[in-house]
């Protein structure tokens, strides 16, 4: 697929047929997801696919499905053929910058922003659009309770889960009445030169 067509493609589709996705097509999402843009080549991202539904259930509990069901919207974290547990480790970041290549005077550098974040966001994006790319739909759903996602799936302490990506063929779905907002005008959002 063109890259810009899968760019205007891609929303958050919440509500899946009950068609697998192949292991082939799972696979091949995982391996661009490692393309993301890592600080220093740190690759501090990490990721847990989850195919089992008794399993996809537990986290869809633990996600709030109950509650997005209740607003109206399908049950599409559990119904989903594919999650995705999007990770991230601060440590594995210090740890780089802490090499002799990466060292200022011999400190680690400053972090005036955690860059860690930026490259799980950049890595969930290539998610979302290979999904698109792929002929199928994603929706992601941060996690608000980090420690009961990391027994639930025992992921490493020093990792933090920040989403689940369910991923699926599509369905129609209930969309989110926050479209209804529209995208802000480019001239608000995109400034040449000087703000």
């Amino acid at each position: 697929m063109e890259f810009e067509r899968a760019v205007r493609k891609r929303r958050m589709v919440r509500h899946f047929t009950g068609q697998p996705v192949s292991a082939d097509a799972v696979s091949r999402i995982m391996e661009l997801a490692q393309h993301a843009p890592s600080a220093g080549f740190s690759q501090g991202s990490a990721y847990v696919v989850v195919t089992k539904p008794e399993l996809k259930k537990k986290i869809a509990m633990l996600q709030g499905e109950t509650e997005y069901s209740s607003a109206g919207f399908h049950a599409w974290i559990s119904e989903a053929p594919v999650n995705v547990i999007a990770c991230v480790s601060e440590r594995l970041y210090h740890d780089r910058y802490n090499e002799p290549d990466k060292l200022d005077n011999g400190k680690e550098i400053a972090w005036p922003t955690p860059y860690w974040f930026f490259d799980i966001g950049a890595s969930c994006m290539i998610i979302l659009l290979a999904a698109v790319d792929s002929g199928l739909a994603a929706a992601f759903s941060g996690v608000s309770d980090p420690a009961g996602m990391k027994k639930l799936v025992g992921i490493p302490d020093h990792f933090h889960p920040v989403g689940v990506i369910s991923i699926g063929y599509p369905d129609r779905d209930v969309r989110s009445p926050s479209l209804k907002r529209g995208r802000r005008p480019s001239g608000q959002v995109v400034h040449y030169e000087l703000w």
